[in-house]
């Protein structure tokens, strides 16, 4: 990134911006590196807290943290608009680090003031532990919710207020804001990918041991402490920020196609669009300008010019509800092409979802000794190891692989976007097959050979290492190095330009709806198979059920979204495309 201090008018009624750049990146990728630090640390041992702590069964627990994930992806989509249409991304920033900074204050005193969780279980199985009381799951709810409500608003606005602070009008604004979104979610490199890469890290590791081998009570206080000096630091260049303002939701304008094309739906289509149709565009639209396409040729009404439509002075139309540009339509087209896609990635993410939930559960039946006898590795540390494969995967796939491939293929990246994430897709079904073998392993060695104890609320010890763990976490990792940073890259280049907070809420809804679906077929599983000969695949000993199977049954879903995804593909066309593409065959 480029420093820049440039100082411009945006009109000439208006206040000069100055431009302060990368004098503006310490605060706002130290704002999110802190909140990460606290946030991770939080939700990454909260399915462990549950069940330990407030003494609850398993399997309501992957459901409960499956509906809390899916919740902390769905408010980004609400944050960003709410940020792009009427409080701007400052205020909404600011707003949601404070809520963050109360949700993980209350969550600590959960486990500080005895009479906020029920008493100690220890080793018993979770049928003879007492209950938690209604208030206590209210108080724990309500921390939930704020730490939700932060989400809703840091998620989508961090990188778009990133960007705010180069000038987009400048050759060093636009190499500054393009450089400044593949280091934070693209490429994974530069200054903000090592910042936020430690976070995860550190939380993943240093604050889930303290809670797990030390005390809850120190463990759930060092997240606060880190989202209060995340605070700090974002409050602290409130000065030098620049604060666009809001321009009113890019929503309405496609609500507006929608009625202009069913009032006019007995209209003939046009014979020549690019010239029948109402092609206008605002002089000072951030918006790139989209050619017509023919593709959902129904909207196309809405910007056909009858003899009761009027136009103003100033190019504009008297009634917008009425008639609509062509440049409207094919935003509003843009939107309606990139859904099929994003189901697939949504369904991808219920993969992603496993190896966060029962993956600790399996590290909780596994031998997790390190070395040592005495050292005992967290279950939830071992998620790590995914993000551990992405951090050293992305740094070889983008300087050792894209170079030749750029030569061989002549794409910028090397391949696609679309090509990337149908690869991610790929490799998930390999990551599920390898999850059910190592199950089966684990499952066998308990049934096989001497256990090594019981675990908190139940169930015998495998003596199968843990670490049998990590190849899957780390084939995972790989998997989400290409579809994840793939679905940023996307969402991000084929929204309209207006839309850049929604585009980033859009990758998280897909997570939210991806933890939706897992929460359900969890709770589907458990129901219809505990009556069955095979026995309950996901019951409380999961040396008693066969979570192999629920694994299996994920790759059969995965290898069906691969086929629904290269079908999407090949019928999706880029923003500002007018052919079909054909990269995925």
């Amino acid at each position: 990134m480029e420093e820049e201090n440039e100082v411009i008018p945006t009109t000439t009624k208006e206040t000069q911006v100055n431009y302060r750049g990368v004098k503006a990146m310490p605060f706002i990728i130290g704002n999110e590196a802190f909140e990460k630090l606290g946030s991770w640390g939080t939700s990454s041992n909260l399915i462990v807290y549950l069940t330990t702590v407030f003494n609850m069964k398993r399997v309501n627990a992957a459901v409960l943290m499956n509906a809390f994930t899916g919740t902390i992806f769905v408010s980004p989509l609400i944050g960003g608009c709410l940020a792009d249409a009427h409080f701007g991304r400052y205020k909404t920033l600011g707003f949601a680090s404070i809520s963050s900074l109360l949700g993980m204050i209350l969550l600590m005193l959960t486990a500080t003031l005895s009479k906020l969780h029920p008493p100690n279980c220890g080793t018993q199985k979770i049928e003879l532990c007492v209950q938690a009381t209604t208030p206590q799951w209210t108080f724990i709810v309500c921390a939930l919710g704020f730490l939700v409500i932060g989400s809703g608003g840091i998620k989508p606005c961090t990188l778009a207020f990133g960007a705010d602070q180069f000038n987009p009008k400048t050759d060093t604004g636009k190499r500054s804001i393009t450089s400044f979104i593949n280091c934070k979610n693209i490429n994974f490199v530069g200054l903000t990918h090592h910042h936020l890469a430690s976070s995860t890290l550190i939380s993943l590791t240093l604050i889930i041991y303290v809670q797990s081998n030390v005390s809850w009570t120190v463990g759930l206080a060092l997240p606060p402490c880190l989202m209060l000096i995340a605070c700090i630091l974002f409050f602290m260049g409130s000065k030098i920020y620049v604060k666009v303002k809001p321009e009113g939701s890019p929503f309405t304008t496609f609500v507006q196609v929608l009625v202009a094309a069913t009032r006019k739906r007995h209209l003939a289509q046009p014979d020549n669009p690019d010239i029948s149709l109402f092609n206008w565009i605002h002089p000072n639209s951030i918006n790139s300008k989209l050619q017509h396409t023919d593709q959902f040729g129904f909207f196309d009404k809405a910007a056909i010019v009858s003899d009761t439509d009027q136009i103003k002075a100033d190019g504009t139309s008297a009634n917008p509800w009425r008639l609509c540009h062509m440049q409207q339509v094919e935003e509003l087209k843009c939107l309606i092409r990139v859904l099929p896609i994003w189901v697939s990635c949504a369904i991808y993410h219920v993969t992603v979802t496993q190896q966060q939930t029962y993956v600790v559960f399996q590290a909780l039946q596994s031998d997790r000794h390190l070395g040592s006898k005495s050292l005992n590795v967290p279950a939830a540390s071992y998620i790590v190891f995914t993000y551990l494969s992405i951090v050293i995967w992305i740094p070889i796939y983008d300087r050792l692989i894209v170079p030749p491939l750029r030569k061989l293929t002549g794409q910028e990246g090397g391949i696609t976007i679309l090509q990337r994430i149908g690869i991610g897709t790929f490799i998930s079904i390999i990551t599920m097959l390898v999850s059910a073998l190592v199950e089966q392993r684990r499952r066998n060695f308990s049934l096989t050979y001497p256990t090594l104890g019981i675990a908190k609320g139940g169930g015998a010890i495998s003596s199968m290492s843990s670490h049998w763990l990590i190849l899957q976490l780390s084939i995972s990792g790989l998997s989400e190095a290409l579809n994840h940073t793939g679905q940023l890259e996307f969402y991000y280049s084929q929204f309209p330009e207006n839309m850049r907070s929604a585009a980033i809420a859009f990758f998280f809804l897909g997570f939210a709806l991806g933890s939706y679906i897992s929460s359900f077929m969890v709770s589907i599983v458990h129901r219809t198979t505990e009556g069955n000969m095979t026995g309950n695949w996901l019951p409380e000993d999961l040396n008693k059920g066969r979570l192999d199977y629920f694994y299996y049954m994920i790759t059969v879903i995965n290898v069906v979204n691969l086929g629904y995804f290269l079908v999407c593909a090949r019928w999706y066309r880029y923003k500002g495309s007018g052919t079909a593409n054909k990269e995925v065959a």
